[in-house]
């Protein structure tokens, strides 16, 4: 029934730890792949001598996150997909508890679950801006990304249909994929923590790049232009834009990077001056 995609790279202690939660999941109709995203650490060969046989592992040329989760989807052999960031890991009924709402709600083809927050080995609350929402929840994606990869559960052929994760973005490919999943469809959102979100160490891709918002208004900009949304998605995302935009552009100045800052100041001219921005 589901194909389990773990991206990986460098991370062999955390990814074993990610890969036993999948193990340990009550739901047991599953295969998994691990692709390595060319790992230099030995994860290849402890992940070499993991007896399960729904396990596959395949490695790849490092070519980031993106393209290990696409290659993972590439080699999927199921309908329902889901996706697990090696740093993070599953609470063992999270599989079982998603099949059975999407059974009670089949209306629906994908389901993302709340998640427990880890930062420095430490549980913390979530800020109420990062508050989670189900049904059709465009809106609520604009500020910022509020579904983890590593809890959806999606069927393949909403990702055949609204594309897989850009390669191209650096950062920011999950908001660029549910902006275009959440305009057309309506997301279940299950208030259960079912997943263990770490944070905080060194190599956690949010805190490598910086100025996130530039990618997030990257996407913006781009299905703003795709003709995929209602004009009051339109609406919606126009004033994201100027709101980001503005950001970027006082960011870039009070760093003294004026080109960077005229860049964005350009953006937002333009979109201030849209019919529907007022």
């Amino acid at each position: 029934m589901i194909s389990v995609i773990i991206p990986t790279f460098n991370r062999r202690e955390m990814l074993k730890r990610a890969v036993d939660s999948v193990l340990e999941q009550t739901f047991e109709d599953w295969e998994l792949i691990v692709v390595d995203d060319g790992s230099t650490d030995g994860s290849g060969e402890m992940l070499g001598q993991l007896p399960d046989g729904r396990i596959r592992c395949v490695r790849q040329p490092h070519q980031g996150v993106s393209a290990a989760r696409n290659h993972g989807i590439r080699l999927a052999r199921h309908p329902w997909i889901c996706f697990l960031d090696s740093d993070d890991y599953w609470l063992p009924s999270k599989l079982q508890r998603q099949m059975e709402t999407l059974g009670e709600h089949p209306s629906y083809r994908a389901v993302f679950t709340d998640e427990i927050w880890i930062r420095r080995g430490r549980r913390v609350n979530p800020r109420k801006t990062h508050r989670k929402y189900g049904g059709w929840i465009y809106r609520h994606c604009l500020p910022r990304c509020i579904i983890s990869p590593s809890s959806i559960l999606i069927h393949r052929d909403l990702i055949d249909r609204e594309a897989p994760f850009d390669e191209a973005f650096p950062a920011c490919e999950d908001y660029d994929l549910w902006l275009r999943l959440t305009a057309r469809h309506p997301v279940f959102f299950l208030e259960e923590q079912l997943i263990v979100k770490t944070g905080g160490h060194s190599d956690q891709l949010s805190r490598s790049v910086w100025g996130l918002d530039r990618y997030r208004l990257r996407a913006l900009q781009s299905i703003h232009g795709s003709g995929r949304l209602t004009p009051q998605q339109w609406s919606w995302t126009t004033r994201e834009i100027v709101h980001k935009a503005a950001i970027l552009a006082a960011g870039y100045g009070n760093r003294g990077k004026r080109e960077e800052a005229e860049k964005y100041r350009h953006v937002l001219e333009e979109f201030m001056s849209s019919p529907d921005y007022s």
